[in-house]
């Protein structure tokens, strides 16, 4: 926001209460069975079919405006080129912190968006199938800034992106397991020509610059023609990170090959404690430093309220 000399504040994002971005869907509507929405549903994160109509609906409506003119872009160009080159995924990024639920919202946006006419094909990547294998980072010493920028395989994550937009016929990811904290070995996923390809992960919209004299940077959000943060307040951050820390010692954390087995016997004060230090020694200052930053690099920003449900959105005025 910047503020002129008479005092007049301007912003280059426009405000949207709920309740006004619910009427701009323009009564766009797809049905989605109960079994789906639970599928679609992630740990402690609540999901309803009204925050669908009332949020996603026109979310799926203002990206097929996009998508819709991005086509018709490409359809212009080959007739100025005089030619008939392959048409390329439209690539949406969804970038938030730990804990705010960017994982639901991405299998969400998935969804809603493979139900529009024509069937789209929508597939779905996160990047931390792009995180440096747990031998590489213990041999660097930070293993315990898993999530940072630099525990990523940046270059790997710009190839793949840029095979996909170059036209690929198909293109490998590597595969990330929760389970046991860490790659996959001889594993990928295979991206085959989409129309339409959602990347997420905390760290889509950093720009990282390595020093003055190492030439032009390329950043991962070159790579996407729309953008969305999730958003929500810190404080609540933290407590859907503790909430789901103890779900997961309930659950994931039972089973011996989890990497986080270790806290599978403690007590729920104890695991709240633990959650608690993790937030503030790893999960706070990346959030701080390195995510939270990136909010106002978005073309759209979900405000989540302390229910995890979206509250308000901010989008860039255009």
């Amino acid at each position: 926001m910047v503020k002129t000399d008479n005092g007049i504040a301007y912003s280059p994002f426009r405000h949207i209460t709920r309740e006004e971005w619910k009427e701009l869907n323009g009564r766009l509507s797809y049905p989605i069975a109960e079994d789906d929405i639970h599928k679609l549903n992630a740990l402690n994160e609540p999901l309803t079919m009204l925050e669908i109509q009332e949020v996603y609906f026109p979310l799926s409506h203002l990206l097929q405006l996009h998508i819709d003119s991005y086509r018709q872009l490409h359809h212009n160009a080959n007739a100025f080129f005089n030619n008939q080159s392959k048409r390329l995924p439209f690539i949406i990024g969804i970038a938030g912190s730990v804990a705010v639920g960017k994982s639901t919202t991405a299998r969400v946006l998935q969804k809603v968006l493979s139900l529009a006419p024509g069937s789209p094909k929508v597939d779905l990547i996160t990047t931390d199938g792009f995180l440096h294998p747990n031998h590489y980072l213990e041999s660097k010493g930070i293993l315990n800034r898993k999530g940072f920028p630099e525990s990523y395989d940046t270059r790997r994550l710009l190839n793949f992106l840029s095979d996909i937009k170059s036209g690929k016929e198909s293109v490998s990811a590597p595969v990330y397991s929760h389970l046991v904290y860490d790659i996959v070995p001889n594993t990928q996923q295979w991206v085959t020509q989409p129309d339409i390809l959602i990347v997420e992960g905390i760290n889509v919209l950093q720009v990282n610059v390595r020093g003055k004299n190492r030439g032009p940077q390329v950043f991962v959000s070159d790579f996407f023609d729309y953008s969305i943060y999730v958003d929500a307040d810190p404080d609540n951050l933290v407590q859907w990170y503790v909430q789901r820390f103890e779900w997961l010692r309930k659950t994931a954390f039972q089973n011996p090959e989890s990497y986080f087995h270790r806290y599978a016997s403690l007590s729920e004060s104890e695991s709240a404690a633990m959650a608690t230090s993790i937030w503030d020694e790893i999960n706070k200052p990346n959030l701080l430093k390195n995510i939270l930053p990136t909010r106002f690099r978005a073309d759209l920003i979900l405000e989540k309220g302390s229910h995890h449900f979206i509250k308000s959105v901010k989008i860039r005025k255009v």
